[in-house]
């Protein structure tokens, strides 16, 4: 089934030439069902590029669903167009008596910050409370999922001695459950930041349970026990060249930065790497798509507790 999106966003074209379904609006409304509404949280700076990656991975599903975007009022990107944030995203004061199906809230750069140094971060913890109301099941990414550890949980994020950056294996701690089910043994996801959030301190909360455990990035996946809260510190979304970019960028600034791990084929940069993650990251999120959002919210949303 399609994903449904404005008829001008950018990733629209990029997706089908991928021949990815993609419907817009104008399509849509001749169309007599309720999609899903999912409303994305966009922290990165390159938002365009974001919205790609996240809509190639939902696009893996038979579900129908129709997408908003969402930026925050009390900082705005520098790096993506002011026509294309006037186009394409509201701000929570405009959706903030919505009520939506589930709810992506990505990663962000900031972790060198404190969070409550954090220039929206009392904007975010009012997104973050709203959501637990207005939201079926809420999927939080990377720094987003450090940020909601910490203000639902008191979780703290800790400093890594060096930047974890590159592919790394993973374990299935719970093969059993629906967010992890089909999952290999052994899977790979990518992974870019500088703090961790420890296994240690997710187990003593007796709300969360963690599901996938890397034995060089750590915590990857934890989620709430009933299920509306995901929590994923990985980049499962990335595209195959995005740490490339990335290394890349940080090599132009000077700042000498390690290769990213099991990433380029024979550790050479010179060498286009390959995506090795693909099949689990369309798993990640067809299975949250299905099991968290479709299969337990209910079809009038207003009944949203």
């Amino acid at each position: 089934m399609p994903v449904k999106i404005s008829d001008t966003l950018p990733a629209r074209k990029v997706l089908e030439n991928e021949n990815i379904f993609v419907m817009t609006d104008t399509r849509a409304q001749a169309q007599d069902i309720r999609p899903l509404k999912l409303i994305i949280l966009n922290l990165m700076p390159t938002k365009t590029a974001t919205e790609t990656q996240l809509l190639r991975c939902l696009s893996n599903t038979p579900l129908q669903f129709e997408v908003e975007l969402l930026q925050t009022a009390t900082y705005r990107a520098k790096n993506t167009p002011a026509e294309h944030l006037l186009a394409h995203y509201k701000t929570f004061s405009q959706i903030r008596k919505n009520r939506y199906d589930g709810m992506i809230i990505t990663g962000a750069p900031v972790e060198h910050l404190a969070f409550e140094d954090v220039a929206y971060w009392p904007e975010l913890c009012e997104i973050m409370d709203w959501s637990r109301r207005h939201v079926c099941s809420t999927f939080h990414i990377c720094w987003g999922a450090q940020a909601a550890l910490y203000h639902n949980y008191k979780i703290p994020k800790y400093p890594l001695t060096d930047k974890l950056f590159g592919v790394y294996s993973h374990d299935v701690r719970d093969p059993l459950c629906p967010l992890t089910r089909g999952f290999d043994d052994v899977f790979l996801a990518p992974h870019s930041r500088l703090t961790e959030t420890r296994v240690s301190d997710v187990e003593r909360t007796p709300e969360l349970q963690v599901l996938s455990v890397s034995p060089d990035a750590g915590l990857y996946i934890a989620m709430s026990r009933n299920g509306r809260e995901i929590y994923v510190t990985g980049h499962s979304e990335y595209d195959a060249e995005t740490l490339d970019k990335e290394y890349r960028r940080d090599v132009d600034r000077g700042l000498a930065p390690r290769i990213p791990e099991n990433y380029y084929p024979d550790n050479n940069p010179a060498l286009a790497p390959h995506k090795t993650w693909r099949s689990h990251a369309g798993l990640l999120y067809s299975n949250w798509l299905n099991y968290y959002v479709y299969q337990t919210t209910p079809f009038d949303l207003d009944t949203l507790g």
